[in-house]
């Protein structure tokens, strides 16, 4: 039988904050263990919960950046359920009234509508020791947290496990140039529920949903996404029945296993929080967020394509890391020339930083890739060079200029003793010079332009000597 599959996204990203939601701890990850908490986030009795103002800012932050609308008024309640890294047995949360409701990520040809955003406080985290105990670090217990849930319609929205990973990365991408968050995957700062149901083709009705708790990793996620549907679709074709249930996914093993079966989809006793007041937000306040908002992947890619002439292949690879993106916009500032910075960018810096799992820190100064550009540029020193020369400075604090001339690689060959090197070339490679002219090899030229730059010792422009042995040749 055929199925239409659909897939339910619930993403929790950790806020950019100096401190936790409900009380003034740090929030601050790699911190020695249980240094980062208080009674109020390891939820000892009678400690009062304090809300942080510029978590619920960060929150109407990340609404506004995915078109949502924002609730005027905003309620926090407690959502019971005991974990050992959850100490009160119950999350400060949102369920009635969540600050954001009713946005939409567009991923390829589709806008996915997205429910809600909401504030809630993150648990602590259990750390397993080799001799088998487990052990629990608070300093995470209250870190402010947004959970996005994707819209649960009739007609699927997220249909495959591709999919699902564009929409991560592409949310991933909105909250880190929002400012909202830093989404470090590998620390845990955002992490996915999965929801895969399947029903028959065309059918109205929703198949039963299985939900996978905190996957980390985009990559993992797929293999799940993968993977329940497979199991689904064997359980189905086999005439068998879909448990609601809770599953675990392991990575290692490549498969999911029962946490816990649900009897129905709510199971959790909200009830309002008897400590925090409803929140009001005002006009002001969302005007004030809109105001301080920086500019959005998609108004940058507009920019560099229609203002900067980019290519969107091109804007896109600027665009796929902050840090790149805005290294970029400050050498424009020094170096008006976009379409070169870009070429630097995203040829010799991106191959020097892309890691597996994102990307590493720009470790040349701004003013030192400037003076190289511009120095190719002007035909003071030749692209090979300028590449040798960032080779030796990269991540340390030397000057690009100081050592290039340290290295004796400043052109300064004038033109008539150049046009002499050339002639000479030319006229001690006769037999090689005749192959060029039948054949019209390129590997013949660029044979003749580097016996010319070992007679120069490098010092002169590539482009320049191709075009001198060119002439000659033709003459």
């Amino acid at each position: 039988m055929n199925y239409d599959v659909v897939i339910g996204l619930e993403v929790h990203a950790e806020l950019k904050t100096n401190t936790k939601c409900f009380c003034s701890c740090k929030n601050e990850s790699g911190n020695e263990p249980n240094t980062n908490c208080c009674p109020v986030c390891v939820g000892l009795p009678g400690a009062l919960p304090v809300l942080n103002k510029f978590a619920v800012e960060q929150t109407i932050r990340a609404g506004l950046a995915l078109g949502f609308e924002i609730n005027k008024t905003a309620i926090f309640e407690r959502k019971n359920y005991f974990y050992p890294d959850l100490s009160k047995a119950y999350q400060i949360s949102q369920l009635v009234k969540p600050i954001c409701i009713n946005g939409s990520l567009r991923v390829g040809e589709k806008d996915i509508p997205i429910n809600r955003i909401h504030l809630e406080e993150d648990a602590g985290k259990l750390v397993h020791a080799n001799d088998g105990s487990t052990l629990v670090d608070y300093n995470r217990g209250g870190v402010p947290l947004i959970e996005l849930v994707t819209e649960a319609l009739q007609e699927p929205h997220i249909e495959t496990a591709d999919e699902a990973i564009e929409f991560l990365e592409k949310l991933r991408q909105v909250y880190i140039y929002a400012g909202v968050a830093d989404c470090l995957i590998e620390k845990g700062q955002m992490r996915a529920d999965v929801n895969v149901s399947l029903k028959p083709k065309g059918s109205k009705e929703f198949g039963t949903k299985v939900e996978m708790k905190n996957i980390m990793g985009f990559k993992s996620v797929h293999r799940a996404i993968q993977y329940e549907i497979e199991r689904q679709r064997d359980i189905l074709d086999d005439g068998g029945k879909i448990e609601q249930e809770t599953r675990k996914w392991d990575d290692d093993k490549g498969i999911s296993f029962t946490l816990r079966t649900k009897e129905n989809s709510q199971d959790y006793r909200y009830f309002p929080d008897p400590d925090l007041l409803a929140v009001e937000i005002d006009d002001s306040i969302i005007e004030n967020v809109k105001n301080t908002m920086p500019m959005l992947p998609q108004e940058l890619k507009n920019k560099y394509m229609q203002e900067y002439g980019l290519s969107e292949y091109d804007a896109d690879v600027l665009l796929q890391f902050k840090h790149v993106s805005d290294f970029y916009n400050d050498c424009l500032s020094g170096y008006n020339q976009p379409k070169t910075v870009c070429n630097w960018l995203t040829t010799e810096i991106m191959a020097r930083i892309k890691t597996e799992t994102g990307a590493g820190p720009i470790l040349i100064s701004k003013q030192n890739l400037i003076w190289l550009m511009k120095n190719v540029d002007d035909k003071k020193i030749n692209r090979l060079s300028a590449k040798e020369v960032l080779s030796q400075i990269w991540g340390t604090d030397l000057n690009a200029e100081e050592e290039a001339k340290r290295q004796n690689l400043i052109i300064d060959i004038d033109t008539s003793a150049l046009d002499g090197i050339v002639k000479q070339v030319v006229e001690n490679n006769a037999n090689v010079v005749s192959q060029f002219k039948e054949t019209g090899d390129s590997k013949i030229l660029n044979f003749l332009v580097g016996q010319v730059m070992k007679e120069t010792r490098g010092k002169a422009n590539a482009g320049d000597v191709m075009a001198k042995i060119k002439d000659i040749v033709n003459s």
